[in-house]
């Protein structure tokens, strides 16, 4: 299967309006698998994945593959970090063992904000400055345990500060966060670039460091490579289908995952949404997921809101700690 670049609840079942896809730009074989296999039903997870679920819909029915919305489609259901965080919150099976790993689709880049008129003027010195007091560092982003939060803790981490003692208030949303960090009730936030856009443009945040492996186009901050924090991170989202698929479903599946990430209806609504797409699929879509299972678990014992006891079970936990 591809390689692509790599970035580092329980699954709701809302369904999307969908309608009959067409089988016309699918060559001989595919449209032969579509007959046997039959249709896929793409679904988000949750509010939140819906938009990326209609435009996968949307690209895949202009690719030719079929989609529908009603029985006896086979589920493909679009979920990402926070649900997966959530899991572990909730002591629940991660996604290894309740879903079919299919694909990585896209993620937002976060970004490190501070006042116009924060004292620091670069991420050394706010780095410095969490380093040296992580209780005297109030940081604010979205809700406790969901991706604002874990940037930090893996920021606390990789620069060796105490990530117990970090000082994190979450919020529903991004303009009470926002509310928050210009009333001097913080003095940094995270959250993705595209919620913190206007607060950017209009001057009222400087951005100190961005979370991509890379430096971001028109936004004047390093990566937090550059800044000496070994982290590449983004809220992303995936494409997953029900537990125990046969492996030709499952082959069909990532297939329409691998031609619709590589469509220009998909990079069309990519641009427009503000997403990063980061295809990855099949099995390095597995192993990766793994590997962020266990980031994910680890940076959430660190901040203390897992029991440390629960993941030194080994071998006799059904959970695979």
């Amino acid at each position: 299967m591809r390689r692509r670049g790599f970035f580092a609840l329980g699954l709701g079942m809302m369904a999307c309006a969908t309608g009959c896809g067409t089988e016309s730009n699918l060559g001989s074989s595919a449209v032969n698998a579509a007959r046997m296999l039959g249709r896929f039903a793409i679904v988000p997870g949750g509010g939140r994945w819906a938009r990326v679920a209609r435009a996968l819909v949307e690209a895949a029915r202009g690719e030719g593959f079929p989609v529908s919305g009603t029985p006896p489609a086979t589920r493909i259901t679009v979920t990402g970090l926070p649900a997966l965080a959530a899991t572990e919150l909730n002591n629940g099976l991660s996604l290894l063992d309740t879903a079919t790993p299919l694909a990585r689709l896209t993620g937002q880049i976060e970004v490190v904000v501070v006042p116009a008129n924060s004292k620091f003027a670069t991420f050394d010195q706010f780095g410095a400055h969490l380093l040296a007091h992580p209780d005297r560092t109030p940081l604010t982003g979205g809700p406790q345990g969901e991706p604002d939060h874990l940037l930090f803790g893996l920021i606390a981490k990789g620069l060796g500060a105490d990530t117990r003692q970090v000082d994190y208030t979450g919020f529903p949303g991004s303009a009470e966060a926002t509310s928050a960090l210009l009333g001097g009730k913080a003095a940094a936030a995270t959250g993705t670039l595209a919620d913190w856009r206007k607060a950017i443009d209009k001057g009222w945040v400087r951005v100190l460091a961005v979370s991509s492996a890379r430096r971001v186009d028109g936004v004047e901050a390093p990566s937090l490579l550059e800044c000496g924090v070994r982290l590449d991170f983004a809220d992303w989202c995936a494409a997953v289908g029900p537990e125990g698929m046969t492996d030709d479903r499952k082959d069909f599946a990532i297939r329409l995952c691998d031609e619709v990430t590589e469509s220009a209806a998909w990079r069309a609504a990519c641009r427009v949404e503000g997403w990063t797409s980061i295809p990855l699929s099949g099995d390095d879509f597995e192993q990766w997921l793994a590997s962020e299972i266990g980031r994910t678990r680890a940076v959430l014992r660190d901040l203390g809101m897992l029991d440390t006891a629960d993941t030194t079970c080994w071998g006799s936990c059904e959970k695979g700690h």
